[in-house]
């Protein structure tokens, strides 16, 4: 299985760089990650929410096949432990998942085409969190699940 962050913008701060790149080192021992950015849209000012979302859908759509397993990050999505995130990323393994996609979306959500096309939503937190700080929050939970999965003294209850 392949898992895949896709996000709308990039991470501009080094120090969240600094740390997702630790994060992503230790995955890979465990499973491939990768982190696409989409960029942001340019000249939105004229644009309504809705059609920002809309043209923000149109660029994540293009990265996703209909064989994909479809997460989003979402603040209305389930909200799991890290065992039950664990548990999630461990039973889409188990069923064969070739590529399970999680996409972190604009300042505005997503566009219906999004919530359609998705397998699923989950939620990090009821908190609201900076986009660029969730991608960090989100391989440091994928580094806890492998962790926990395999039984390492990394995660503690």
């Amino acid at each position: 299985m392949k898992i895949t962050l896709l996000s709308v913008g990039k991470t501009e701060e080094k120090y969240l760089n600094e740390g997702i790149d630790i994060y992503l080192k230790r995955i890979k021992h465990y499973i491939k990650l990768e982190i696409i950015e989409l960029p942001e849209l340019k000249n939105t000012k004229g644009l309504s929410q809705e059609q920002q979302k809309a043209k923000e859908a149109e660029l994540i759509l293009k990265k996703i096949t209909s064989m994909d397993f479809l997460v989003l990050l979402d603040e209305r999505g389930m909200e799991l432990s890290s065992l039950q995130f664990a548990d999630l990323l461990n039973k889409r393994m188990l069923a064969s998942t070739q590529n399970l996609i999680f996409v972190i979306g604009g300042p505005y959500g997503f566009d219906n085409t999004v919530y359609q096309r998705a397998n699923d939503k989950l939620s990090l937190s009821k908190l609201t969190f900076s986009h660029q700080m969730v991608r960090l929050f989100f391989v440091e939970q994928v580094y806890r699940a492998f962790t926990i999965l395999k039984g390492e003294p990394y995660h503690h209850e």
